[in-house]
């Protein structure tokens, strides 16, 4: 018995986007997830008792929105670990993209954000949230400030931002960790990302290559009880409730 395909493209007008990105075309039904465009979307979807709704990056509703409103500004905790102070506002390379959510709270402060995701599935989703983004007048110019590149930071980071022209002077790390969220919305989301990604087990070296191409500071986002990344140990240290971020820097971002 043949087991089911990890993914498949599905659907009408996806023919161009399942080339692209070197992903096979298929029936939906016949595959653990599949990428379809439902309600003017692109979806990643899988059975919903273990994968839950489907999934988008919505840039323009939703958390995205309530965020980007009544989020806290520069005072929240990404911001305040990336450096974006008075004054000074700077350019961030975020190497493990995933759902864009804290490139999209960034760039909505004001930074240019380079988005660099190696899965494929989740790329064209972003992709698709970036388009969406863009068309809406509400969000056009924070998404105008959202770069995406696609590739491995563990192997191409300081291609991929060569090839960009932003300057890497932040870099954000966020490497895949087991979550113990008892949250079944992020169970069943992260599931999805195991099933197209597996686990970070190379985050030592996503941190050497962030190091050797940030020009200030690299920042990694972990559950506040675990332990660094192996390597260096980070400078300082930013803790909230439940995710801390720790800090290596090179030199101090100053204002312009």
């Amino acid at each position: 018995m043949n087991e089911r395909p990890p993914l498949v493209v599905g659907g009408a007008g996806l023919a161009e986007l399942a080339a692209r990105l070197g992903l096979p075309l298929g029936e939906a039904e016949k595959a653990e997830l599949s990428l379809e465009i439902r309600d003017g979307r692109l979806v990643l979807a899988g059975d919903p008792r273990r994968y839950g709704n489907p999934l988008a990056v919505d840039f323009v509703a939703g958390r995205a929105a309530h965020r980007r409103r009544f989020g806290g500004g520069r005072g929240q905790l990404i911001a305040r670990a990336c450096g974006l102070g008075k004054g000074v506002t700077p350019s961030v390379v975020d190497a493990t993209a995933g759902l864009g959510r804290d490139a999209f709270v960034l760039a909505s402060l004001g930074a240019e954000v380079l988005l660099v995701e190696r899965v494929a599935a989740i790329f064209a989703l972003l992709e698709d949230g970036v388009a969406r983004a863009l068309a809406d007048p509400e969000t056009a110019e924070v998404a105008a400030r959202m770069q995406l590149a696609r590739g491995d930071a563990t192997r191409e980071l300081d291609d991929l931002v060569a090839t960009s022209g932003v300057a890497p002077q932040v870099v954000h790390l966020d490497p895949m960790f087991p979550h113990r969220d008892k949250s079944s919305l992020v169970k069943k989301e992260m599931r999805l990302f195991r099933v197209l990604a597996g686990d970070d087990s190379d985050a030592p070296r996503l941190l050497e290559a962030a190091l050797d191409v940030a020009t200030h500071r690299v920042v990694v986002k972990r559950p506040r009880k675990a332990p660094p990344i192996a390597g260096p140990a980070p400078r300082h240290v930013i803790e909230g409730k439940t995710s801390r971020y720790d800090l290596y820097v090179h030199r101090a971002l100053t204002a312009a």
